[in-house]
């Protein structure tokens, strides 16, 4: 289990991330439309450094859902190995099966 403040600090970022993404998506179009003059696209790109750290999506870690763990995360089923192992072994994750060979 990992700690509790890792666990929110992580749903903060994102609710921040959540909060400035139409805003950052405007800015970084800007930043590349070559349509603009150039000064156009410094200002986009000083507004993008102006915004939050944690509004970059880059900084939000994927982490499973029940137990917090960020290492070994699949993605499909949002879950880390151990617990998605244990779900797997009770049967309750449809289409899923043991391998034997």
């Amino acid at each position: 289990m990992a700690k509790k403040s890792k666990i929110l600090r992580n749903r903060q970022r994102m609710a921040v991330v959540a909060k400035y993404a139409q805003r950052r998506a405007e800015l970084k179009a800007a930043s590349v439309n070559m349509r603009l003059s150039e000064e156009e696209r410094q200002q986009a790109l000083a507004a993008l450094a102006k915004q939050p750290r944690n509004a970059c999506p880059v900084r939000v870690r994927n982490r499973c859902y029940m137990t917090g763990r960020s290492r070994g995360y699949y993605r499909k089923f949002g879950l880390g190995r151990n617990k998605l192992r244990e779900m797997m072994m009770r049967g309750e994750i449809p289409g899923v099966v043991k391998a034997s060979w």
